[in-house]
């Protein structure tokens, strides 16, 4: 049973049962390879004690969640109806973080005020945020995180760069004064502090973040116990790319958090929070070759799925590249970026269903188009897109055409399959309209 690629046991027969079983598109994720993330990512070395918080916006599935808690990862939330989501799969309030652009009101408010009181982490992310949940944790004694505004980021691209001054995630470092003023005159203890400086970003400049951020800790954070690094823990999608360094990232960190010990005589604990680290190579999305076009002599040769960017929206915003694979309608592995046939190959274009110039998941970061080298895949094979378990499902615009969501399937660690989100209905896109 040939393996799809080097880190998974995913095997082109699975795939084929797989479709038997659901109509394409569907996502695809593998049990074994999330537990593995995970387990990787709490070996990561540390000086007094890590935490490790899924970033759930990278993919928000209940029975994903479930798994990853089970691991033994906390969680990290973007938004107020993910930590709702999260407590809805059965993850206790006080394994949730709070890191949001909301401001907490009305109704809202009242829901969130009680999952802090059930042990919710609220990560102050502005000033204004902090004025008005600052009276309720004052009053209740329940002690904050902040996120700060670092001034200086690292990403893949320039959207996923999340700590210099075009963007305006956390509590910028100029105004950590007002924060700190504000938070004694209510008698608030931030126990915790937090940045995240970009996805997929250099090594380097994660490095240099952890000396910025204990720099932080010690001249405005007296009572603070943890430090969170935050996420951005590059995966290696396609052969050839290089994936963050865990090990030696952590080592850095338990060396200057050492070092910070020595000097303060303070233990901090580290956490990060990765998301893509997780679930990148854990996903793949499952569609079907419809057609195949040409654009003449001086154009390209094209083929078309019948899932691209309601499933995928990654080349569409970032230009990102993933691994293809196809697969014959017998089962057999035709082609993988990771074993390529021998012999010459043509260059194809791969392209989606919907009417737009840029569904296409073959696409360069300035938009252009790329090719690819492949076996040449015929009408009715499957088109497998890979390191789809981050960023895909989660952020497609996925009604896009009036496409209907995509399921989601698991193959368990004991090899069996099953359905974890039936595909939406037509009538589900509609319901809610009057």
């Amino acid at each position: 049973m040939p393996k799809l690629n080097t880190f998974s046991t995913l095997t082109s027969e699975q795939l084929a049962a797989a479709r038997e079983l659901e109509q394409t598109p569907f996502y695809l994720y593998d049990e074994a390879q999330i537990l593995k993330s995970c387990a990787a990512a709490l070996s990561m070395p540390n000086a007094f004690g890590l935490r490790v918080r899924y970033a759930m916006k990278a993919n928000s599935s209940r029975r994903l969640l479930k798994i990853i808690d089970k691991a033994g990862l906390s969680i990290d939330a973007s938004s107020f109806n993910e930590a709702r989501r999260a407590v809805m799969a059965g993850i206790l309030p006080d394994k949730v973080q709070l890191t949001s652009q909301e401001v907490p009101q009305g109704e809202e408010r009242e829901n969130l005020e009680h999952m802090m009181l059930a042990g919710l982490r609220y990560n102050v992310c502005s000033l204004r945020q902090l004025h008005l949940v600052g009276d309720f944790a004052a009053r209740h004694g329940i002690p904050l995180s902040i996120r700060v505004h670092p001034g200086v980021g690292s990403g893949e691209s320039a959207s996923r760069n999340t700590g210099d001054k075009y963007c305006c995630f956390g509590v910028h470092r100029s105004d950590i004064p007002k924060a700190l003023e504000y938070a004694a005159q209510m008698g608030l203890r931030f126990t915790a502090v937090h940045d995240h400086i970009g996805s997929g970003g250099d090594p380097e400049v994660w490095r240099k973040n952890i000396d910025t951020m204990l720099g932080f800790v010690e001249e405005y954070f007296p009572d603070a116990e943890a430090v969170s690094f935050g996420g951005g823990l590059k995966e290696a999608r396609l052969p050839g790319e290089t994936k963050a360094d865990i090990e030696a990232l952590g080592l850095y960190a338990k060396q200057q958090l050492t070092s910070f010990f020595e000097r303060t005589g303070r233990k901090l604990t580290t956490e990060i929070e990765p998301g893509t680290f997780i679930m990148a190579n854990a996903g793949y999305i499952v569609t079907q070759v419809l057609d195949s076009k040409s654009t003449g002599t001086d154009g390209f040769d094209f083929v078309i799925l019948d899932g691209g960017m309601e499933v995928n929206a990654r080349p569409l915003l970032y230009g990102s590249s993933h691994p293809f694979y196809v697969v014959g309608r017998d089962g057999s592995l035709r082609s993988s970026d990771f074993c390529l046939p021998e012999g010459e190959l043509p260059e194809i274009v791969v392209a989606g269903r919907c009417c737009e110039s840029g569904d296409c998941q073959t696409l360069n970061p300035g938009g252009g188009i790329n090719t690819r080298k492949m076996a040449q895949p015929q009408i009715g094979d499957s088109f497998v897109i890979g390191g789809a378990g981050a960023y895909c499902a989660a952020m497609t615009p996925f009604n896009y055409n009036s496409h209907i969501q995509a399921p989601e399937w698991l193959l368990r660690a004991d090899g069996s399959l099953e359905c974890i989100r039936r595909a939406q209905t037509l009538e589900q896109v509609v319901a809610n309209e009057l």
